[in-house]
């Protein structure tokens, strides 16, 4: 019997809809949606500012019935 919960990362060139359909394909189905901050170190006045560049968005997913 293979996995009942899987993590889906939406990769940068990659839509939201083909990693949904991914997940279908492999019969799971969403049951939440994560978004995480990436950060950069920036200077700003002689001063390091962390600064969000981009975000990270993951898929919770479990095995569909």
């Amino acid at each position: 019997m293979g996995k009942k919960k899987k993590r889906f990362e939406v990769e940068e060139g990659v839509s939201i809809d083909e990693v949904l359909v991914q997940m279908k394909e492999e019969g799971y189905r969403p049951v939440r949606r994560v978004e995480e901050p990436i950060f950069q170190e920036m200077k700003e006045n002689g001063e390091k500012k962390m600064e969000p560049v981009a975000r990270k968005i993951i898929f919770d997913a479990v095995k569909s019935e």
